[in-house]
């Protein structure tokens, strides 16, 4: 069996990045995203990148590092959200999107690792979504043809991992991980801990090691919360 692990992110990413590529990127909001290869990514100086991701980041965070250094020049992703740094490039034209719907794009992903290069979908039809797309009538209905997507590189962020790839998520992490890393012609994997080979049932493996190229561990693993709402804790007197 190739060994798999690498001793640190940038030995990980090394021979593998280069100007113009594709890189997905996994995460949803601020879970599951490849904290320790993004920065590395960062200090190599690649540019021009085209970055899958449902977000960008978020303020100092992420892929957000990457648009801090114009080192991505599209973006083809789902939310914009309240990336203030990925609006304000979009808006004066430095940075290109292309907005998919989130669904979509899962599927476009999904589809990219299974060697589907076209599927129809209701999502989007008479929208500008749909603009310069074919169209096509199904049973009455119409639908707009959308096309795989594929990377040079997947980066991911995963739980564990045994020597063979073998991944396991955690929770929300398991977001657009499991499908990227089938997606990218090299899959880079960070995560948490790796176990011996055999500790995983087989029944609880999320992605086969087949898919998975480079490991290493993570050198960050912060968990931050996106939106912290709270409440004024009532006072003892109002609670006797």
């Amino acid at each position: 069996m190739p060994d798999k692990i690498y001793p640190s992110p940038r030995a990980a990413l090394e021979g593998v990045l280069f100007d113009g590529m594709t890189i997905m990127s996994g995460g949803f909001g601020l879970s599951g995203n490849p904290e320790s290869l993004i920065p590395e990514i960062r200090a190599s100086g690649v540019k021009d990148l085209t970055v899958v991701s449902n977000n960008a980041g978020a303020d100092g965070f992420g892929l957000w590092m990457l648009l801090e250094s114009r080192q991505i020049g599209k973006m083809i992703s789902s939310y914009v959200g309240e990336n203030k740094l990925f609006e304000s490039q979009y808006l004066s034209g430095e940075l290109k999107l292309e907005l998919n719907p989130q669904g979509t794009l899962a599927e476009r992903i999904r589809a990219g690792g299974a060697g589907i290069p076209a599927f129809y979908t209701k999502t989007g039809v008479g929208t500008v979504v749909a603009e310069g797309k074919p169209t096509e009538m199904f049973e009455g209905e119409e639908y707009v043809r959308e096309t795989w997507l594929r990377a040079d590189l997947s980066i991911i962020k995963a739980w564990r991992a045994d020597p063979a790839g073998n991944l396991m998520f955690r929770k929300t992490a398991r977001n657009f991980n499991p499908n990227m890393a089938t997606a990218g012609r090299i899959t880079v994997v960070e995560v948490e801990e790796i176990v011996p080979a055999g500790t995983f049932d087989p029944d609880c493996i999320h992605t086969p090691g087949i898919y998975v190229d480079r490991i290493v561990l993570s050198t960050i693993n912060e968990k931050r919360v996106e939106k912290l709402t709270t409440r004024p804790r009532a006072r003892l007197e109002e609670n006797a």
